[in-house]
């Protein structure tokens, strides 16, 4: 199965860049990797005024006469901010004209190899491409953001795998156009879907979260690793200055009697005051170590609470695809059998249908590819034996 989120690449950054600042009225001279762009006075954007030399490259590190333009780039995150305040509506349509017809992915990598396709359409459906910039960070740090897009069917909720990315690649090409005046979706439900969208977006990025959230554990274990050192040593520092008051308190208690009246007077003194502050030693003693029988909770909580994730997933533009619906028509070979298979299909977006093995009854897959039309629809599994 495509993954239903799809990572937005320097390719789509740029397209993304150049239209929304267009659309603002911004003026772009592109010449190879090199842009000049102009946000007049007048504009509404809180975007800098004035002119700026953009360098499309993926260097983290600008000269002093240029702005990094590519995903990661301070520019670019200025601009998505700003689109995310207006969060800009489109709208755009798909049709066979507009794409090639998409194989299933259980059969890119099949020994049965697809002899011709014919994509029959019925009738015309909605669906949505959201834009979304997801931040994940901890409470003490900035640590990451992405960009992912995904695409969702406006009467069924569908998520659709391949119509965001089919989206992106119509919408880098310059003759492509995106218009807000035929945007359709009632804002209502616009904004259901968008948040429909995003727990299957989440749940696609769950591996990148999961690997940000280990580092962010690795973290805080070094970090509290370190306050357990630093306590251990304190304990240790205690516990010489308790064996030395105990020494410096034997010494006193053995000179009292061979000393004059003032010289008593005086030693008294001192071992009540070596008393008084072996008691207070002994005590902060104790409370170290009953915390480390804890196991320091306190600071586990603190430190756990600051590099704690926070995932914020923000949506910067929302365009509303039209595709069509109908019958794709696949003809297909192993070298020795063929058949037909018709199975519902959606312009930009692929087959809609799972298709089963005749044998097994399991599902065709990226995993399990179509392997033998000898007996019938047969898997990996069964087309083997």
């Amino acid at each position: 199965m495509t993954d239903a989120a799809v990572p937005v690449t320097q390719s789509t950054v740029e397209s993304f860049t150049a239209r929304y600042l267009r659309s603002l009225g911004c003026q772009i001279d592109i010449r190879d990797n090199e842009w000049q762009v102009t946000i007049p006075e007048d504009v509404e954007t809180d975007l800098p005024k004035g002119q700026h030399n953009l360098l499309c490259d993926t260097v983290k590190d600008p000269d002093e006469t240029h702005d990094i333009l590519n995903p990661e780039s301070s520019f670019f995150q200025s601009v998505l901010d700003d689109a995310s305040d207006r969060v800009p509506l489109g709208s755009i349509k798909v049709s066979t004209t507009d794409t090639d017809i998409l194989v299933p992915d259980w059969l890119q990598e099949s020994p049965v190899s697809v002899s011709d396709i014919n994509f029959t359409p019925y009738y015309d459906r909605s669906a949505l491409v959201i834009l979304f910039q997801v931040s994940v960070e901890t409470v003490s740090e900035y640590q990451q953001e992405f960009l992912r897009s995904i695409g969702i069917d406006t009467r069924s909720n569908e998520i659709l795998p391949n119509l965001d990315e089919t989206f992106l690649t119509l919408t880098q090409s310059e003759a492509a156009t995106v218009t807000s005046d035929d945007f359709t979706v009632e804002p209502e439900q616009a904004e259901r879907l968008v948040d429909v969208s995003r727990e299957p977006l989440l749940s696609d990025m769950q591996p990148q979260i999961d690997e940000i959230h280990q580092e962010a554990s690795r973290a805080a274990d070094a970090e509290l690793e370190e306050y357990r050192q630093l306590q251990r040593q304190r304990e240790e520092e205690f516990e010489t200055k308790i064996t030395r008051l105990r020494s410096k308190i034997g010494e006193l208690n053995e000179s009292i009697e061979n000393r004059n009246q003032t010289e008593r007077v005086e030693a008294l003194k001192e071992r009540r005051e070596c008393k008084s502050k072996l008691e207070e030693v002994e005590t902060e003693l104790k409370a170290l170590r009953h915390h480390r029988e804890q196991g320091y909770p306190d600071q586990q909580h603190e430190i756990r609470e600051r590099h704690g994730l926070e995932v914020v997933v923000t949506p910067v533009t929302v365009t509303e695809v039209e595709y069509e619906r109908g019958d794709a028509e696949f003809e297909l070979t192993d070298g020795n059998s063929t058949a037909s298979l018709t199975l519902g299909y959606g312009s930009g977006v692929g087959v809609t249908e799972e298709v089963d093995c005749d044998t097994c009854n399991q599902p065709l897959s990226r995993e399990n590819q179509l392997r033998s039309l000898t007996n019938g629809i047969q898997c990996g599994s069964c087309g083997s034996q």
